[in-house]
């Protein structure tokens, strides 16, 4: 390993939870990325217009929303954290084999509100988890979380691909304009914005001729092992109430008493014998209660804040990037054809699976305030050079692929650093998942009015803005850093949560 050996032998303790939550947040990409290539298919299916159809996208967005609110609910214990990310992962297949059934629109918004809370419940409990289990190493296990939900967002639309329609699926006379600009429609399909394409004329009565649904059936089969290793993971912990007798914990007896401290034995001994609660990691509603705010310091509240301030930017970069990069390529002054500007946004997620890829190894050597740094000012260039090679076809592709490295470790990175600076207490990763979806799903909203009003070059505008406030944002929790108290070391060794998790053990709780 090119890491040292204490987190490889860390990693080999932990070696079946974390390659479970990695394959957990490959089902959260494989979701995540299909909906826009198949959205006019689903249309066809649904005999829906393009107005109707893009308030699916909307359902998806604001309940994965929710479910990130929501997931902390489920990670007071081991066994509601798998048991949830058991029934997020096997709704997913389930979800992805109803799909095709769904001929109705407001039958398939249900649909992709249920994936929604899946997904959000997977973010927020996968995340958590990783850092519960590493702590101070968690950095460098959380960019490889990251890169298979980039893995998952780019396998899923190449298998919807084979399966799209090339002309329009529902036919109908007088469709032979539509049908002829039917992949510039299709990238141009961004959440409650259709934008000027309702002057296309798209039926939404005749015979339905698609083939998606083999997509979605193949997604579902390919999904379906990852329930089954969360289920595995919950009978080999003991959680499965019909095989409690024949199955042995992750972790032994023996290994757990060398891993802990002489002085803890005793106190981790009794800690096993009750269920172990995630000490300050609370949903979203948990945290506002005013038990978490007693003897709180202001710097304690603006570090959660502003740590999740600059995530809902770079977060609603990425949405809005990638939502409308295409429709700023075809319009004037760069004028690209359609053909060509298709392959922005696949450049866009491509370079954001290459970037969390290389930030595995990245960041087990720069600590992760030196990368969200570089990730914020690495923005803030890029956007700078788009807008002064605005007319440029070429830099704009080079541009799309800086912007999509710079961007792909930012979340991981911030999340370690924020739970580090509390020690990992309060509600860091809660906050800042929540903070991160908000941010995507409203920025987006918000450039696609902007566009409308003011054109496309408002596009890059609204992006060297965002990144702006992103590094104010980042540097104001730099400063909120530097303010905030340092744990006394005694207090630190006597803790409770010091006793029940030692800080190097890197042992698997439950």
């Amino acid at each position: 390993w090119w890491w040292d050996e204490r987190v490889s032998a860390r990693f080999r303790r932990n070696l079946q939870p974390t390659l479970t939550y990695w394959s957990v947040f490959f089902s959260f990409g494989l979701c995540i990325a299909f909906l826009g290539p198949t959205l006019l298919d689903l249309r066809c299916q649904t005999q829906s217009s393009l107005s109707q159809i893009t308030w699916v996208f909307f359902s998806q967005q604001f309940c994965l929303l929710i479910g990130s609110c929501l997931g902390g609910v489920f990670k007071r214990t081991l066994a509601q954290s798998l048991l949830a990310l058991f029934a997020s992962s096997l709704a997913i297949s389930l979800v992805f084999a109803i799909i095709p059934l769904c001929h109705n629109v407001v039958v398939l918004a249900v649909v992709m509100a249920v994936a929604g809370l899946a997904m959000g419940c997977i973010d927020t409990i996968s995340n958590m988890q990783l850092v519960k289990i590493y702590q101070k190493d968690s950095a460098i296990f959380l960019q490889a979380l990251h890169f298979f939900v980039g893995f998952g967002a780019l396998l899923s639309p190449l298998i919807a691909d084979p399966f799209l329609s090339d002309t329009n699926c529902i036919l109908a006379n007088g469709t032979a304009n539509a049908s002829s600009n039917l992949p510039h429609i299709r990238k141009s399909l961004v959440p409650h914005h259709p934008g000027n394409l309702s002057h296309y004329d798209l039926p939404m009565k005749g015979m339905v001729v698609t083939r998606v649904s083999y997509a979605f059936w193949i997604m579902a089969l390919i999904n379906l092992p990852v329930p089954i290793a969360v289920f595995f993971l919950l009978y080999k912990e003991r959680m499965v109430p019909c095989f409690n007798g024949s199955s042995h914990p992750l972790l032994s007896a023996d290994e757990l008493a060398l891993e802990t401290r002489p002085g803890d034995k005793d106190e981790l001994s009794t800690a096993g014998q009750r269920p172990h609660t995630a000490a300050g990691h609370e949903d979203l509603f948990s945290c506002c209660q005013s038990k978490n705010f007693q003897g709180a310091s202001f710097t304690y509240f603006a570090v959660h804040i502003t740590g999740a301030l600059v995530l809902f930017m770079t977060d609603g970069i990425v949405g809005e990037y990638s939502g409308f990069v295409y429709s700023y390529a075809v319009e004037e002054p760069l004028a690209v054809v359609h053909k060509v500007a298709g392959y922005l946004p696949s450049l866009f997620w491509g370079s954001i699976t290459l970037g969390r890829l290389i930030s595995i190894p990245v960041s087990y050597r720069m600590k992760p305030a030196a990368m969200v740094f570089i990730n914020v000012v690495g923005v803030l260039i890029t956007f700078l050079l788009l807008l002064i090679f605005s007319s440029s076809v070429v830099f704009l592709f080079v541009g799309t692929a800086s912007l999509g490295l710079f961007l792909s470790s930012t979340f991981p990175s911030m999340l370690a650093y924020t739970e580090d600076i509390l020690q990992y207490t309060g509600c860091a990763t809660t906050v800042l998942v929540t903070g991160a979806g908000i941010g995507e799903m409203v920025l987006q909203l918000l450039v696609g009015s902007i566009i409308h009003d003011r054109g496309s070059y408002s596009f890059l505008v609204c992006g060297m803005i965002f990144g702006c406030l992103a590094f104010t944002f980042y540097a104001l929790l730099v400063f909120f850093h530097r303010m905030y108290p340092k744990p006394s070391p005694e207090l630190d060794e006597a803790s409770p949560d010091k006793a029940a998790v030692p800080e190097d053990t890197g042992q698997y709780q439950r």
